[in-house]
């Protein structure tokens, strides 16, 4: 008999053009000790690897029914399925991507995405921006912002005195001035602001993106701070491509989701790899305990 009184986890496909559906099935076979798991939406395969309007709909409508439960305590934590973004914004889907979703019907400005997998853990500055428009967006407030949103999930993990890296932006963290000043006007005054605001904190940089993901997977660092989407993600899907998660941090409720896409290749075939769905199933268990 199961526990009613146990914290639930929801569970959502994602396109069911794609492999979200048959990850979902597999998720559903291995229950983390101490949660309940519920499927929320309609899981059911379509079309596999032939994406239309009707599935972005339908995703849609799964993801605003997530939400609702979450915000309002129904379930504790929510596991999304990969999504199409285009897809998804043909069919009427403003927001550029679940993270910023999540955070809007949950009312919070305060959030960021960061991504574990492998021996990598990455929160990114800025997100799903074009990279022309990284260095306008980019400020010291935000990167204080998001650093401690890091800190604050490094210690939930039970990491009691986090050792953060925060990257630079330009090659070789700007070459003391000749390839950028990002790194001297913007990024270097973030730091004695995050050392203050995160007692207990080490934050170190800026460091040069080619050397600090290495450094950090070999046990220097807990993290790395990056400051755009694909500088953390390309690392962190190179060391921990099957295993990655994807986490909304910052939100009053635990929303993780596999770090791939909908693999509309191999929608259907039965050979989706389930290794990231199950981790960010077990990622969203642990952060519940």
């Amino acid at each position: 008999m199961k526990n009613s009184s146990l914290p639930i986890i929801g569970l959502v496909a994602g396109d069911p053009a794609g492999v979200g559906p048959e990850l979902l099935s597999e998720a559903l076979k291995q229950v983390p000790d101490g949660v309940r798991l519920e499927v929320i939406g309609d899981p059911s395969p379509r079309n596999p690897g032939q994406p239309d309007q009707e599935g972005s709909l339908l995703a849609i409508a799964s993801l605003e029914e997530a939400a609702r439960r979450a915000v309002t305590g129904d379930v504790a934590a929510v596991v999304t399925g990969p999504v199409n973004k285009r897809n998804l914004h043909e069919a009427g889907f403003v927001f550029p991507g679940q993270t910023e979703f999540f955070a809007a019907r949950a009312g919070v400005g305060n959030y960021a995405m960061l991504l574990t997998g492998g021996s990598l853990t990455v929160a990114l500055v800025t997100a799903h921006v074009p990279l022309k428009a990284v260095s306008e967006l980019l400020t010291t407030s935000e990167i204080v912002r998001v650093g401690g949103l890091l800190a604050d999930f490094l210690k939930h993990r039970g990491i009691a005195t986090p050792r953060i890296a925060v990257a630079g932006l330009n090659p070789h963290a700007g070459e003391n001035g000749d390839l950028g000043d990002e790194e001297e006007l913007i990024i270097a005054p973030a730091l004695p602001l995050l050392r203050g605001a995160n007692p207990g904190v080490s934050f170190s940089g800026p460091w040069s993106p080619d050397t600090i993901f290495w450094r950090s997977s070999q046990g220097e660092f807990d993290a790395v701070l990056c400051m755009y989407h694909d500088q953390g993600l390309i690392p962190l899907k190179l060391l921990g491509f099957h295993d990655g998660v994807n986490v909304t941090i910052g939100l009053p409720f635990i929303r993780t989701s596999p770090d791939h896409g909908t693999a509309y290749e191999i929608a259907g075939k039965g050979i989706a790899r389930p290794d990231s769905f199950l981790s960010a199933l077990r990622l969203a268990a642990s952060l519940i305990r």
